[in-house]
């Protein structure tokens, strides 16, 4: 797999219109958090630097080829004093597979509150992927420049009223660039990974076929990608080959640094074979 900042490295084509290139993946379809990564880069390329994106709200229509480059096309929608808004459609093959809106703030004063983060075991008591035989599953292998670790039920205490919850800490392996925007581009990207697998812990013997259809994001506060990160994930509704899902991200501080919300196709699987299945989430 290549580094997030060859992934998140764009070439310039036009004014507003920039290039992503393609990586080698198991996968069949382009990665979303990659699209939508890539996506956001382009947006934060045609504003100023006084301006700290805040949310994103996007729309997976097409499954992207992983061995074609996709072509990001940026509109202006808006730009005052305080926001600045864009909408950015990356195309394949003359035809759009992600469509995202993405709005800009400059930093501000207000008022000051968030959740408390779960109380979960250290990510250091639970076990590295590399130590793993193999280098663990699919998944692993697929995002071996992530560190990624599932926090065990009996490791974490669960809402009783949820109906599908699961808590996974990350970080990115390498030491990154003091940049925050890169870090918030580099957090578009991971949010994709293991969210939509909170709709799939109660249902673990069943096998299914999951794509992600919409993706939203907040950003609350500053972080690093490269240390720990918690990610709290709740799974409210999953009917009609359809899972809503939703996280809560915080770092090793406590602080809530994200949220986020996604929908995903979840309907029964008529290929149990297909490597997407194991690549939901991490085993």
């Amino acid at each position: 797999m290549a580094s997030i900042e060859d992934i998140l490295e764009l070439e310039r084509i036009e004014d507003d219109i920039f290039r992503g290139r393609t990586f080698p993946s198991l996968l069949q379809r382009t990665f979303g958090g990659q699209v939508a990564g890539q996506a956001l880069v382009s947006a934060v390329r045609t504003v100023g630097e006084q301006y700290r994106v805040h949310s994103l709200h996007g729309y997976f229509i097409r499954p992207g080829n992983p061995t074609e480059p996709t072509i990001y096309l940026v509109d202006r929608l808006r730009d005052g004093r305080s926001f600045s808004t864009r909408r950015v459609t990356g195309i394949q093959a003359g035809k759009p597979i992600f469509t995202m809106s993405a709005s800009f703030h400059v930093e501000d004063e207000g008022i000051s509150h968030q959740d408390t983060m779960p109380k979960v075991v250290d990510p250091e008591s639970l076990a590295d992927s590399r130590d793993l035989p193999d280098g663990g599953s699919p998944f692993f292998r697929e995002w071996k420049e992530w560190d990624v670790r599932l926090v065990p039920d009996e490791q974490t205490e669960k809402h009783p009223d949820f109906a599908a919850q699961q808590r996974v800490w990350f970080r990115y392996r390498d030491r990154l660039p003091d940049n925050q925007v890169f870090h918030v581009c580099t957090l578009a990207y991971m949010s994709d990974m293991t969210l939509l697998g909170s709709a799939l812990v109660p249902h673990a013997n069943v096998s299914t076929q999951t794509a992600s259809l919409d993706h939203a994001l907040w950003f609350l506060r500053p972080f690093r990608a490269d240390e720990w990160l918690l990610y709290d994930q709740t799974s409210p509704s999953a009917d009609f080959g359809r899972a809503l899902t939703q996280g809560r991200i915080f770092d090793r501080q406590g602080r809530m640094v994200a949220a986020v919300v996604q929908e995903g196709l979840m309907r029964f699987d008529r290929n149990p074979d297909r490597v997407n299945k194991d690549l939901a989430r991490p085993q």
